[in-house]
């Protein structure tokens, strides 16, 4: 399924949302929008800005390209991380942005190690 770039598919929105098990004023909550708002856009009333589906795509934890319909990969394209929700998280993720490949190679192995013991 290819859509413009800057055209959101509300079924995509709608399936992203409920993934998340959300209602849709949950939803609007979790996105920074009005209820009335998001259901114009759920619905297909009304069409948001390219800033506003970037919104949506990162607070539903998906990418513009899915809820646009260039991909059918759900996957998130950025994925924020706030100091004060994941201290330690951050604190990681600040350390490895100016760390060498070698060294974020040898962190991604470590987790992979860790992932797999559980």
């Amino acid at each position: 399924m290819k859509a413009s770039s800057n055209t959101l598919i509300p079924e995509r929105l709608k399936s992203a949302r409920e993934q998340l098990h959300l209602t849709k004023a949950e939803a609007a909550r979790r996105i920074g929008l009005t209820a009335a708002s998001y259901v114009r856009y759920e619905s297909g009333d009304r069409g948001p800005s390219s800033q506003v589906i970037q919104s949506i795509a990162e607070s539903l934890g998906t990418s513009v390209a899915y809820l646009t319909g260039g991909t059918d990969d759900r996957a998130p394209d950025v994925i924020s991380v706030f100091k004060n929700d994941a201290p330690l998280l951050f604190e990681l993720l600040n350390g490895v942005q100016s760390a060498d490949e070698a060294t974020i190679q040898r962190l991604l192995t470590y987790y992979d190690q860790i992932k797999n013991k559980e």
